[in-house]
């Protein structure tokens, strides 16, 4: 599947997590893909498993 990096980052910031959130602009390219970046995502705290296929509940996925 593949993610925008903003939703990613905006969830981080969402959570209180703007240092992680910063790290992910850096770090994540800006399509993200589930399957290819899966280290990245669990780096940052984000199962792709748990994101479903609606990026709008993103927040909710991941615990926010």
């Amino acid at each position: 599947m593949q993610l925008d990096k903003q939703q990613i980052i905006d969830a981080l910031k969402n959570r209180g997590d703007h240092d992680q959130a910063q790290q992910a602009q850096d770090d994540l390219p800006d399509q993200v893909d589930t399957d290819q970046h899966s280290d990245l995502l669990a780096r940052f705290g984000v199962d792709p498993g748990d994101l479903g296929g609606a990026a709008g509940g993103l927040g909710d996925k991941i615990g926010l």
